[in-house]
Order: C-alpha cells, then sequence, then structure tokens
C-alpha cells in the first residue's frame, strides 16, 4: 500500500506530465495555420490553430473607396472564417492528446 505522501508525488509528477503536454500542444497549435476565406476568396486571413492572426490578403479588384463597406464585411467575415477553423483544429488537437492521457472525451483540463 502506497503512503499518503507516494501518493501526492505521483499526482504531482501527473500533474508536471500534462501540464508539459499542454505546453507542447500549445506551441503545436501555434505552429498550424488555418486560412479563412470571404467573397469567393477575395479577402483570406491567414491565422495559427492558436487564434494569432499572421497575415489578411484583400484582391486589388476590392480596393475602390466606394467598396470601403463591403470590404470591411468581408476581412470581418474571413476573420470569423480563420477563427473557426482555429477552433476546430484546437478541438481535435485536445481529444487527441485527451485520449492520448486516457481521459475521458469531454473531460475539460483546468486551465484550457
Amino acid at each position: 500500500m502506497q503512503s499518503m505522501e507516494e501518493m501526492i508525488q505521483a499526482a504531482q509528477k501527473a500533474a508536471e506530465t500534462i501540464q508539459t503536454q499542454m505546453n507542447e500542444m500549445q506551441a503545436k497549435l501555434d505552429a498550424i495555420e488555418v486560412e479563412g476565406q470571404s467573397g469567393g476568396g477575395l479577402v483570406k486571413v491567414r491565422a495559427s490553430a492558436k487564434g494569432r492572426i499572421l497575415g489578411v490578403s484583400i484582391d486589388e479588384s476590392l480596393m475602390k473607396p466606394e467598396e470601403k463597406q463591403m470590404v470591411e464585411d468581408l476581412v470581418t467575415a474571413a476573420f470569423n472564417d480563420a477563427r473557426d477553423k482555429a477552433d476546430r483544429v484546437s478541438n481535435d488537437e485536445m481529444k487527441n492528446l485527451q485520449s492520448g492521457m486516457g481521459l475521458p472525451p469531454g473531460f475539460n483540463l483546468p486551465g484550457m
């Protein structure tokens, strides 16, 4: 039978392992790139799966003062598309990490 001290040490070691894996996953998500689009590809937003915006591309055909409102709407839509894709990739990676740890699906790790 394990002593209380041994159980506490085992729990601390498990927590450190989880924290290391979470840190590695955050770095991995920041390295995965997604692209959101709107207007049939006239506006594109590149982002990391962690949600960091990497770049915006606007087709020059939209660069007219009278198109300002439409461009702003398309940029917003492209950002939202990129965010949705980033969230999906992040959720998939979390499921993979949790199943690798033997955690039940839907288990929320603290701090995530």
